[in-house]
């Protein structure tokens, strides 16, 4: 019996891999743009819900509400987002995409999509329906908790 845990083959450990897979993939195919996933899909989710305060955002885009702040502030200091103070509630901050931010946003589209070709190119047309099926399945059955 080996001594140590067969973390090669565990699930979270393939998950990581494939995190880290993903997340260079997407720092290749957008280095021209000097932006983050977390960035783009924070641009993203501005875009379609315009005005949405900073804790609501995070919770879209599943990342750490303490944490967005300062990726939101590099994003201002870009040009590409607009934060202002809720009038019926100062200590709340509504956002929006500038113009600029969302040009990029739009520019980034056709490399951010590159990136999930590239990483799912190892499967059939058939196994990356089922396995973004089950990452989803994966993902939503862990929601909450």
């Amino acid at each position: 019996m080996a001594k140590s845990f067969n973390f090669g083959e565990a699930p979270g450990h393939q998950i990581r891999r494939a995190h880290q897979l993903s997340v260079a993939l997407f720092m290749e195919e957008t280095a021209g743009f000097d932006v983050t996933p977390v960035q783009f899909a924070i641009l993203n989710a501005l875009m379609d819900d315009p005005g949405e305060d900073q804790i609501t955002l995070s919770g879209r885009v599943a990342f750490d509400a303490a944490t967005s702040g300062s990726v939101i502030g590099r994003l201002e200091s870009k040009g590409w987002v607009r934060r202002e103070a809720d009038p019926s509630d100062k200590r709340r901050k509504l956002l929006w995409v500038t113009p600029a931010g969302e040009e990029v946003a739009l520019q980034m589209k056709r490399a951010v999509g590159k990136v999930q070709l590239r990483l799912l190119g190892p499967l059939t047309k058939a196994e990356r329906e089922q396995f973004a099926a089950l990452l989803g399945k994966l993902v939503a059955g862990h929601e909450g908790a």
